[in-house]
């Protein structure tokens, strides 16, 4: 594979000016008449008007029957769902899918390289290092995707979620990715839903995938936005109100006059950060700015079918009268340009006030850096707007005074952009363009300034948790519109407001931009760039290829089962073994504390090594220490407390299962699976919240770890590292009992015992997950 992508990395440059050819869009059009029919046969049994995510998802139910007799379906009944189509990023989910025994797919897949670019000098020198250093894992992954009949899309060939929104999506679809920023295909009208690799597993062996229904949040939306207010502002504003918990278990339904304005990909931007609330993902009803979207992207026969479906059954708009769970009201014309961190998404300011918070705060009044793109950001819009403000700035002899780094979405945007000259307009006034993948959004950003220092970094990203960017835990990153990331980066002034406040001009006079101007679709329609890039559609497996990998790679390892709980080996039989508890985590606690990005990130195939990154950022309850831990059981030859990674090892080889004592919104960010798999290929059996992420706990659900919320919260500070833990009431949970209390006793290192009440959300299809060891084991042993 080496030499071909490497001929692509050098081809990248040379963007075609030829516009998309049509596509076949059979294998990307949802089936509408089944859906309808399903739909139907729903509707008979419930008998009352339904939003809009509720049609996409009751029509894709197993057995649409399953409803009958319901009466409380949201937020209490567990849908069995069959996903249409799946999306993967990188390794971890393949590995899981080999160990079924498939020789393809159930639906169409895809698999994405889009992690493992480090943005270091630009796009081509960047892309071409990456092919080099990343061989082994591409290579594998390649040779996967044909096996299984997988469409490919390698290095160099963008972002996973651009690329889903650019081929693949369309209204009224359900789709599972591999990764927690999935629902920016909502923008097109569809469920898209963002899970664990184990997830997408079962919708890749035809498993009827597990979802509990969700709430339905309805978001009426009024007004227009206008001069500096973008949809960007909007999501930033939603997410101030909402928090990062405000969205878990809900789906964002949008509705109301100020929908029908908004650019096809603006609405993307939304649905992309709904992840940043914890919603189970964002739709909007179908628009006209959907099917001039479909259109320019070679799917007319995608919006044609969608036309139908929703004239034949108003299959793509919520039904007249329907009752959303709350209703959150947002006047378009009343929102400003907002900007929202550090160090979590929900922390929003509106610009005309962020000034005066930098001055409160005791901030330097300095920006770093500034970048723009990334799967947010990065649509044909946003980049004219951007172009815009960059040619006002260069008329007035203005250059950024700070890196100016942009990250196109996909090869179509960046080609797309090279051809209008819009890469030679940003590029005039200093901007650095990097490769169409992750990137500095990811931690994949090899920075070598500010390390160890208090910085500030603006960019047009979805998150921002602490070292997320640059590994560095002191850069602070704010998230805004990239046009006011670009706008400041002439300034180099956290405080600089281009809606009032203006530069000096190389001619010594004042300068103010006007509000930045943009183009929804090119004129010329989007170039296709380098078509080597593309895979073809909907590949025939070709089951002799064979997928090496070494005994001695330090970047991939097939996947061991995980062993059951329970056993011979357990005398509780079906209560869980009894366990040692490794510590007590303080505070917010996301998926990158829990599994570590950047540089880590090349070993997600390998799950030995990865694991090695184990709760690195996290802080110790009990003394509130970084990656500190207590060994309260340790030998005398072993130190009395160590990293979290190297307890953890202990208690592995010893073989001491173990509990995690954590706090709010655990695992709240990524979809990171990794953050469920470490900590179960170490011997964890249970962790205990005040209260979990829906994403990681599902995956936890997947990897045989039960997680249990605390009835009374106050109850976290009571259990801390080296005591003992037992369960009781588990194997009345097992038996059927599903409202049980499982209690745990709990034995501290002084020897006095409490018991303290908790509860659990497993369904009767998650215990036998847990049984089995994993939901993969439970898979292998139904087939």
């Amino acid at each position: 594979m080496q030499p071909q992508l490497l001929q692509a990395a050098g081809r990248r440059c040379l963007s075609t000016q030829a516009a998309l050819a049509l596509r076949d869009c059979s294998h990307i059009t949802p089936p509408y008449p089944t859906l309808i029919e399903n739909l139907t046969i729903v509707r008979r049994h419930l008998k009352r008007p339904l939003a809009l995510a509720e049609k996409i998802l009751y029509s894709h139910l197993h057995d649409p029957n399953s409803l009958a007799g319901l009466k409380h379906i949201r937020g209490s009944a567990y849908l069995q769902l069959m996903p249409q189509r799946v999306a993967m990023q990188d390794a971890s989910a393949h590995l899981q899918f080999m160990t079924c025994g498939m020789s393809q797919t159930s639906v169409p897949t895809s698999i994405h390289c889009d992690h493992l670019i480090q943005a270091m000098e630009g796009a081509n020198p960047d892309l071409k290092r990456s092919i080099i250093s990343n061989k082994e894992v591409f290579d594998f992954l390649e040779s996967a995707a044909k096996k299984y009949g997988i469409e490919f899309w390698g290095p160099g060939s963008g972002i996973i979620h651009q690329i889903v929104f650019e081929n693949y999506a369309a209204p009224g679809m359900l789709m599972l990715g591999t990764d927690s920023h999935t629902p920016n295909a909502g923008g097109l009208g569809l469920l898209a839903i963002g899970v664990g690799g184990a997830d997408a597993v079962d919708a890749m062996t035809g498993t009827p995938w597990e979802l509990k229904a969700p709430h339905i949040v309805g978001v009426r939306l009024t007004g227009q936005l206008s001069g500096w207010t973008t949809p960007k502002d909007l999501i930033l504003n939603l997410a101030g109100k909402l928090t990062v918990r405000g969205g878990t278990g809900k789906i964002l339904e949008y509705f109301g006059p100020g929908v029908e304005a908004q650019s096809c990909t603006g609405l993307a931007t939304i649905s992309n950060m709904g992840a940043e609330v914890g919603a189970t993902t964002s739709i909007f009803p179908y628009t006209a700015s959907m099917r001039e979207y479909l259109h320019a992207t070679a799917r007319g026969a995608v919006s044609h079918a969608a036309d139908w479906a929703q004239s034949k059954a108003g299959y793509l708009r919520a039904d007249e009268g329907v009752e959303y769970d709350e209703v959150i009201e947002i006047n378009l014309s009343e929102l400003e340009p907002t900007i929202n961190g550090p160090f979590t998404p929900d922390l929003s300011t509106p610009l005309s006030q962020f000034g005066r918070v930098v001055k409160e705060q005791g901030w330097k009044d300095e920006l770093s850096a500034a970048l723009i793109g990334s799967c947010t950001n990065s649509s044909y819009e946003d980049m004219t707007q951007v172009a815009d403000l960059a040619r006002q700035a260069k008329k007035a002899g203005l250059k950024a005074k700070v890196p100016f780094l942009c990250t196109p979405g996909s090869e179509q945007i960046r080609a797309t952009m090279e051809r209008d000259q819009l890469t030679a307009t940003i590029e005039d006034v200093g901007a650095l363009v990097l490769a169409n993948a992750c990137g500095p959004c990811i931690g994949q950003w090899k920075r070598d300034d500010k390390q160890g220092q208090e910085n500030a970094i603006l960019t047009s990203f979805n998150r921002n948790f602490k070292s997320r960017n640059d590994g560095n835990n002191n850069t602070m990153n704010f998230l805004t519109s990239p046009t006011i990331v670009t706008a400041l980066a002439f300034s180099g002034r956290l405080s600089f407001n281009p809606l009032v406040d203006t530069l000096e001009g190389s001619d010594g006079k004042p300068f103010k931009f006007s509000p930045p101007i943009g183009t929804r679709i090119p004129q010329m329609g989007f170039a296709p760039g380098d078509t080597s890039l593309y895979p073809p559609p909907n590949p025939e497996p070709q089951v002799d290829t064979d997928i090496a990998i070494s005994p001695s790679s330090t970047r991939l390892e097939l996947l061991e089962p995980f062993p059951s709980h329970f056993g011979p080996s357990n005398p509780r039989g079906l209560e869980l073994p009894a366990l040692k508890v490794l510590m007590r985590v303080k505070g917010k606690c996301t998926t990158d504390h829990i599994s570590a990005a950047g540089p880590w990130l090349k070993y997600k195939g390998h799950l030995t090594n990865i694991s090695q990154n184990l709760l690195i950022t996290a802080t110790n309850d009990e003394g509130g220490q970084m990656n500190f831990a207590y060994d309260h059981n340790h030998g005398p030859s072993e130190l009395p407390s160590g990293t979290i990674p190297d307890i953890a090892q202990r208690f592995k080889s010893r073989g001491t299962p173990w509990a995690l004592i954590v706090d709010q919104n655990y695992g709240e960010g990524s979809a990171r699976e990794h953050a469920a798999l470490q900590p179960r290929f170490y011997g964890c059996a249970v962790i205990v919240a005040r209260s979990f992420a829906r994403i990681h706990e599902t995956n936890l659900k997947k990897q045989g770890i039960l997680p249990l919320w605390f009835v009374q919260e106050t109850d976290y500070g009571l259990v801390g590292a080296g005591d003992s833990i037992e369960t009781m009431g588990l194997e009345s949970v097992f038996n059927g009992d599903s409202s049980a209390i499982i209690r745990l006793r709990v034995t501290k290192v002084t020897g006095d015992v409490l018991e303290l009440d908790t509860k659990h959300t497993m369904s009767l299809d998650q215990l036998k997950w847990l049984r089995a060891g994993s939901a993969l084991n439970h898979i292998r042993a139904s087939r």
